[in-house]
């Protein structure tokens, strides 16, 4: 560090921390004084937003005597409708987020963010307080800022020092071999069949490779360990006059340089923070002390505070933005947290996402601006218009003498005037005409160019929000033509309208879901149990948690789902019976889903028709029949073939034979077989010829052998 950061963090107004170029607090407080009047402006406009729906300050007419200082509450009625509609289409699904993997690699980690993001949102962060606060701020304020965190609590506890001991029991050796069997063999049925202890020393015996147990440790029983009470992310929506956003990001929330976020604490809060948090010995309670609180309505102040030091409230300013804080010239996230002229926080940002924790969504964009209009900004004059028609219609009638009765004073004398108000008969004095003496006053009649301006200013709200009440004709096709046609754009048109208006809210959600995410990759513990049904638990590695993982939300419209469900109703009445039972379960799931039905719709997706054994035993025997058929038809089919076949070589023969007695028919006429008997015949000859040659060679030479050896004998 160079020498003037070391006077820096040797000031006790700051923080020490190991960085060569930390903010100091006067620029920090120069990014606040810089920011301020833009912030002052906004909450000036969002306070007249919220007077004129409410109807108090400057929305609320001074009272005068005699006259009305009534005020429709048309804002106020076009928000209530708007409230649920936007609601219900986030929180009419028991999930409100659906993981997708983008790729196939991320399947997993993408089916356990999935468990554990809405597992988060349904049993931790309280969904349903979390979506109407949301959807309530964007709807009075015209922008909604959504804070994350992560809050972490745990406490030291005594636990057993256990350590794995050899067993010498032979009947507990025997339960442990037989118990190491059974897991071999079924492993989901030992967790079921075999006691938790034994399970686990079953378990932890085929881990070592021996048969061992847990015992506690004779010299040290027990052992410190710490306990995790709460490990949770957190979402809060904050309070437009207490948070202050770059100006220049010009309402991308990712282009802010630094958001800064008031809240009230005390020193008994902070100390319980542990080591976030230091120099609180440094606040000066007294100059920084919270003197008037205002309430969550902002419609009166609290004046009080508590007197002792840990409770004593003040507001402290938390800081998250970027700074080059290592001298590189490279901006990185850091928070940093002051109260009046003391630093108590700086460090660099917790979050794995390296963004600021803030989500800002705006209800009714306005081009590069930071923050969003309201539909009150758009419905001021509506409302102040009706306001006047509705005091002078209700003055006319106010103001007038109705149900009184006026009478001439010659017409009843002082007797019977008395029978007159005490509602007896009575005499009036001759030559008075009672149908002139005597007025009965009613309420004057409205013209009726006021009713109609104040149905005027409805219809033009209703146009401008696309809200259509019940009381008013608001609303209508009438506008667009007399069709169905003209009903159906106008209703299209408000269904698009609000559409456009959850699209922006979702997608909030959704960077709201990313975030968490993000933070579960890192915070979480190295396993958490995840319910999904009554029966069926799954346990999530928190190494599993990365990947890259394309959140959806599950929004829609009462509208929307009621057109598609009427779509798919009058689809199926259409096709009927020719179409299959798969595919008509099909749509009735769908059905039954857009109606809000998720059990119904889970019971007919996993129904399956048993069959009727009547008829699955006639399908049977059709089907043995059939076959049967079949073989008859393949048997008479085979024997034709052969007989094809038989008949085929007996008619070969015939042909041959005959072939053979044309050949000796043709021969004979044709002197050929006359020829070939002769021709037979002398070789028949010549063969006799050469056989008697033979015959005479061998007899002379056998005579000339017996003579030769003659004369060798008489010699």
């Amino acid at each position: 560090m160079t020498e003037e950061n070391k006077d820096v963090a040797a000031d006790k107004t700051e923080v020490s921390v190991d960085w060569s170029n930390p903010p100091l607090l006067a620029d920090l407080k120069a990014d606040y004084t810089e920011a301020l009047s833009h912030h002052n402006s906004h909450v000036t406009d969002v306070d007249v937003w919220l007077d004129n729906m409410h109807i108090r300050g400057a929305a609320k007419p001074k009272a005068r005597t005699g006259r009305s200082s009534i005020v429709p509450k048309l804002i106020r009625k076009q928000a209530e409708w708007r409230y649920s509609s936007l609601s219900e289409a986030f929180l009419s699904h028991e999930d409100l987020f659906n993981t997708e993997p983008v790729t196939f690699e991320d399947k997993k980690a993408a089916y356990q963010n999935g468990l554990v993001l809405n597992n988060q949102f349904n049993t931790i962060l309280d969904k349903v307080n979390f979506i109407d606060n949301y959807v309530r701020a964007a709807v009075d304020e015209g922008s909604v800022l959504v804070r994350l965190g992560w809050e972490y609590e745990d406490e030291d506890i005594e636990v057993p020092n256990l350590i794995p001991t050899e067993v010498t029991d032979p009947f507990k050796q025997q339960l442990i071999e037989q118990g190491a069997a059974l897991v071999m063999q079924n492993p989901e049925g030992a967790a079921e069949q075999l006691p938790p202890e034994l399970l686990e020393t079953v378990q932890l015996s085929i881990e070592m490779e021996a048969m061992v147990e847990l015992l506690p440790d004779p010299n040290e029983p027990t052992r410190t360990e710490k306990k995790v009470l709460v490990n949770k992310p957190t979402v809060e929506v904050c309070d437009y006059k207490s948070s202050i956003v770059d100006p220049t990001c010009k309402g991308i929330i990712k282009n802010a340089n630094f958001i800064i976020w008031k809240f009230e604490t005390s020193l008994g809060q902070l100390e319980r923070d542990g080591d976030r948090y230091h120099n609180l010995e440094n606040i000066n309670l007294e100059n920084n002390a919270i003197s008037v609180s205002e309430s969550s309505t902002g419609e009166e102040q609290i004046n009080f505070n508590f007197k002792d030091d840990p409770r004593k409230k003040f507001d402290a300013y938390e800081y998250w933005g970027y700074y080059d804080i290592d001298g590189t010239g490279i901006p990185q996230p850091f928070v940093a947290t002051w109260v009046g002229d003391t630093m108590i926080r700086l460090e660099k940002s917790p979050f794995p996402d390296k963004q600021l924790p803030f989500v800002l969504v705006q209800y009714l964009p306005v081009r590069k601006a930071v923050y969003g209009e309201p539909d009150g900004a758009l419905l001021e004059d509506n409302q102040q218009i009706a306001g006047a028609v509705m005091r002078g219609m209700i003055d006319i009638m106010g103001r007038s003498a109705a149900g009184q009765i006026g009478y001439r004073k010659d017409a009843l004398d002082i007797t019977n005037l008395r029978k007159f108000e005490a509602g007896k008969d009575y005499s009036f004095n001759p030559g008075v005409n009672p149908g002139d003496a005597f007025h009965t006053h009613i309420f004057p009649e409205i013209p009726t160019s006021a009713p109609f301006l104040l149905e005027q200013q409805n219809n033009d709200a209703e146009s401008m929000t696309g809200i259509k009440a019940f009381a008013n004709g608001g609303i209508s096709g009438e506008g667009l033509g007399k069709s169905a046609t003209a009903a159906r754009s106008a209703i299209d048109a408000a269904g698009k309208r609000e559409l456009g208006i959850l699209r922006r809210l979702a997608g909030g959600i959704i960077e709201i879901g990313r975030k968490i995410i993000a933070m579960n990759a890192v915070f979480l513990s190295e396993e958490e149990i995840v319910r999904i049904t009554n029966e069926e638990f799954v346990t999530i590695d928190r190494e599993d948690l990365a990947g890259r993982i394309d959140i959806k939300l599950k929004i829609s419209t009462a509208e929307a789902d009621d057109a598609k469900a009427q779509e798919l109703s009058f689809m199926l009445q259409t096709v009927g019976n020719s179409m299959p039972p798969e595919f008509s379960y099909m749509i009735m799931v769908e059905i039954a889903r857009l109606r809000k039905m998720p059990e119904l719709a889970k019971r007919i997706e996993e129904f399956k028709p048993e069959p009727d054994p009547i008829q699955q035993k006639m399908a049977e025997l059709s089907v043995a029949r059939e076959e049967a058929e079949i073989e008859k038809i393949r048997s008479e089919t085979a024997e034709n073939y052969a007989e094809a076949k038989l008949n085929e070589a007996q008619t070969g023969k015939a042909q041959s034979q005959k072939d053979i007695e044309d050949l000796k028919f043709v021969e004979t006429s044709e002197g050929v077989t006359q020829e070939r008997d002769l021709q037979k015949g002398r070789v028949q000859a010549e063969g006799n010829i050469a056989l008697e040659r033979e015959k005479q060679v061998t007899k002379e030479a056998v005579k000339d052998s017996k003579d030769g050896a003659n004369s060798t004998n008489s010699g």
